[in-house]
């Protein structure tokens, strides 16, 4: 693997930005489980910028 595949952040921002799917079912498991995953990937997301931040600029 190259290590731009490394790096695709495709999938992430699909999942966070995709249209609304009519044939998906809607319960409140499937949405809270959504939620979960989105806040868990954000998270994640600020805390690698955050270890990189401190990388780059520690004193």
């Amino acid at each position: 693997m190259k290590l731009k595949d490394y790096f695709a952040l495709g999938a992430v921002f699909g999942y966070f930005f995709r249209k609304k799917d009519p044939n998906r079912p809607k319960n409140f498991n499937i949405k809270a489980m959504h939620a979960v995953n989105r806040l868990a990937m954000l998270m994640f997301l600020i805390c690698v910028i955050v270890i990189i931040w401190r990388a780059l600029f520690r004193q």
